[in-house]
């Protein structure tokens, strides 16, 4: 196949395909006498692959890399370890489809009563139950997103509702909400509210309309990414 040949069959630009193999998502193509490359069906099937992992992209929890190392492996030929790294993958998307259904029933939990729990979390507890880096936390915090009370030690201790309200955020960021807009929303809510706290968050008619939008979003994005990892494991297992 022509360069021009395999572009059509991936549905992309010739440009694209020339990329790809200069950042080694495919196997390098061998040319012709005359300098003309000429791809075989496994560079095809490899196109296929790396199209499929960027179908669905995400801002949180390094999904993008981990998309990549999925088509660097395969572009290597290293069809098993390709596959390994994919199951990688779609192990990690269930994940996040079950962080973004926990967020909504707690949400709905919330809206019908407060959190009495007086258990305490310190900040490496919390960022392992979320499954996020402590310098992710920190960040939000000192972008304002939240505020946690602190010790005589100056340590942080988290309650139930700090975080309740960090598992909101996470599925926000995940649904690709910049760091700027979820403080925008929080300060436009704590502009008719003095003091915001998570049950009076969730009851905002203005966020309970963004939050439930960009949850069913998620859900059905990350849905589509295991559907296409999927894809990329039979694709891969033929090429085995």
């Amino acid at each position: 196949m022509r360069t021009i040949d395999i572009a059509k069959k991936a549905q992309v630009h010739p440009n694209t395909v020339r990329l790809y193999e200069e950042w080694h998502f495919i196997s390098p193509v061998p040319r012709k006498a005359n300098g003309y490359r000429e791809y075989s069906n496994i560079h095809l099937q490899q196109m296929y692959i790396a199209r499929l992992a960027f179908k669905q992209e995400f801002i949180q929890n390094n999904l993008r890399k981990m998309a990549t190392e999925i088509v660097r492996l395969s572009g290597q030929e290293k069809f098993t370890e390709s596959i390994e790294a994919a199951n990688v993958y779609l192990k990690f998307l269930k994940s996040e489809l079950d962080y973004t259904r926990k967020a909504v029933q707690i949400a709905n939990k919330i809206l019908h009563e407060k959190a009495v729990s007086t258990k305490v979390f310190t900040h490496k507890e919390v960022a392992n139950h979320l499954q996020l880096t402590e310098e992710t936390l920190r960040n939000w915090e000192r972008n304002g997103l939240y505020s946690v009370k602190r010790n005589t030690q100056n340590r942080r201790q988290y309650g139930m509702e700090d975080i309740q309200k960090l598992l909101i955020i996470r599925t926000l960021r995940s649904a690709h909400f910049s760091i700027s807009s979820i403080h925008h929303l929080f300060e436009e809510i704590e502009t008719v509210e003095q003091e915001i706290d998570i049950h009076t968050l969730l009851n905002s008619p203005k966020f309970k309309n963004e939050f439930y939008h960009v949850t069913d979003e998620l859900e059905l994005n990350i849905k589509k990414a295991m559907k296409d990892v999927l894809s990329i494991i039979a694709i891969l297992e033929k090429l085995q």
